[in-house]
């Protein structure tokens, strides 16, 4: 087994696939709902931007997708994706481009992609208190990359009709779909998450095609938490079974 560093530990990914998380490279619920609204199919060509340690890629592979791939700036995250792909033996299944993302072209094969996701810096440059660690600081403010560079990036990957699907807080809805748009990807699909019933939204997914036209779905609003303050139904499913080591 890889050996882990001081600040990791093991997510064991359903029972099935581990996944070793650190304190400056771990995942939240958004990276959880947002692989899960993906819902790439086995054999679709996926990629995700900004992979951090690597959730989303391995909860499509926990999935039954087959091949994935993933782009990452941050060396440190890399080694550690990299190391949790030895520990699976699950090299031949996943790719990964250590990189930045508005550097693509050449790296990944342009127009053959169903899918491109990312969990996308939440704050935009200017705005908010900016986190001291650097890992923190490219991860939740836009440092390195705009949304701009988000969508022209998955533009170039994507083929027609391929899908684009981010999250990101309610009140940067309407700036992400206006981006998407000048990128010539459609947004389609579009999903409030909250706490609970009665709660205001404090996440939204969205999902954009390529080339295809106007058209939007709002689809009902996903609750982390039951009525009683349990978990919901819905988040059971989307987590699934897994421990921590």
């Amino acid at each position: 087994m890889s050996q882990l560093k001081d600040t990791e530990h093991i997510e064991y990914i359903d029972g099935s696939l581990k996944l070793i998380v650190s304190d400056s490279h771990t995942f939240g619920t958004d990276a959880l709902l947002l692989a899960a609204f993906s819902a790439p199919k086995r054999r679709n060509t996926v990629c995700d931007f900004g992979t951090g340690c690597g959730i989303i890629p391995f909860y499509w592979l926990r999935e039954g997708v087959e091949k994935v791939h993933a782009a990452e700036l941050q060396s440190l995250a890399c080694d550690q994706v990299r190391r949790s792909v030895a520990l699976n033996g699950i090299e031949e299944r996943f790719t990964l481009v250590e990189g930045d993302i508005r550097e693509i072209k050449g790296r990944l094969p342009a127009g053959e992609f169903d899918l491109v996701t990312m969990n996308p810096p939440y704050t935009a440059s200017g705005h908010g208190i900016e986190s001291s660690s650097k890992a923190d600081k490219i991860a939740r403010h836009e440092t390195n990359l705009t949304l701009s560079d988000v969508f022209t990036g998955a533009s170039y990957l994507l083929k027609f009709g391929g899908r684009m699907c981010i999250c990101l807080r309610p009140e940067r809805l309407t700036e992400a779909m206006a981006e998407m748009r000048k990128a010539k990807i459609e947004p389609k699909r579009l999903r409030f998450v909250s706490q609970r019933d009665g709660k205001a939204p404090w996440l939204f997914l969205l999902e954009g095609k390529k080339g295809r036209n106007p058209g939007l779905t709002v689809e009902k609003e996903l609750h982390i938490e039951a009525p009683d303050g349990s978990m919901s139904e819905e988040m059971k499913k989307i987590i699934g079974e897994y421990k921590k080591d």
